[in-house]
């Protein structure tokens, strides 16, 4: 298993956000978290990624815990996260923005000119500065993730706050990505485009795995899912 969660509770303070949280994701799958706002999907990728480290419970990438490794360390490790606010660097150039985030990746198959070739707006913009639209902010935010050639991307909310048409755009890229194999933990707040991406789903409400499964076993409890999703 590529990653795998197990007993995880994860704390903000004194509120108990995640509460004995376990999954897995194996390499090359697509799985969705699943859940209303407040469930506790973005903390278990902040907690994945050492930005809201757990207080017990194990994280282990390809079998070696990495619970107590920091941002930085985790993402030379093969970890990339697209957070929701994206993190562009609007004062360096798109150009910039893609090879800053290589520094802290490895080699492989996503070069600068693969991420121009494939992300042609990108490419049109890769010398003017990172002051993009919603959308191509968005774009940037994944190529960053993809040019650190990583093991698994966590992508957080990645059509949150974009009008449909360049959301549908985003949707799109996602599933261009998947179909080449790349691994993805996903959250995203329109459950039906998360099941249409992801191979696999967990539901979450208050901080607790409440199902998991493939998506079509999920899709056939619909009593469950309008109980956690409302869809």
């Amino acid at each position: 298993m590529l990653l795998a969660l197990e007993g995880v509770n994860t704390y903000y303070g004194k509120s108990h956000v995640l509460k004995d949280v376990a999954l897995e994701v194996a390499k090359g799958e697509v799985v969705a978290l699943l859940g209303r706002n407040g469930s506790g999907r973005s903390t278990t990728l902040k907690t994945i990624m050492g930005v809201a480290p757990p207080k017990t419970g194990t994280i282990r990438l390809d079998g070696t815990p990495i619970e107590r490794r920091n941002p930085f360390t985790l993402a030379r490790r093969g970890i990339a996260f697209v957070p929701e606010d994206r993190r562009i660097f609007p004062n360096l150039t798109v150009a910039e923005n893609l090879r800053l985030a290589a520094l802290s990746g490895r080699k492989g198959p996503w070069t600068e000119k693969r991420i121009f070739d494939y992300f042609a707006v990108l490419g049109e913009r890769r010398n003017s500065l990172a002051r993009l639209s919603g959308g191509e902010q968005q774009m940037l935010a994944i190529a960053r993730a993809l040019i650190a050639n990583p093991e698994i991307i966590l992508l957080d909310e990645p059509m949150e706050g974009l009008a449909p048409l360049v959301a549908r755009s985003v949707e799109e890229v996602v599933r261009n990505i998947k179909s080449e194999g790349n691994t993805i933990l996903l959250v995203e707040q329109n459950a039906e485009v998360a099941m249409s991406l992801a191979d696999r789903g967990y539901i979450l409400s208050n901080g607790r795995v409440m199902a998991s499964g493939p998506i079509d076993q999920l899709r056939a409890d619909p009593e469950m899912m309008q109980r956690y999703l409302a869809v």
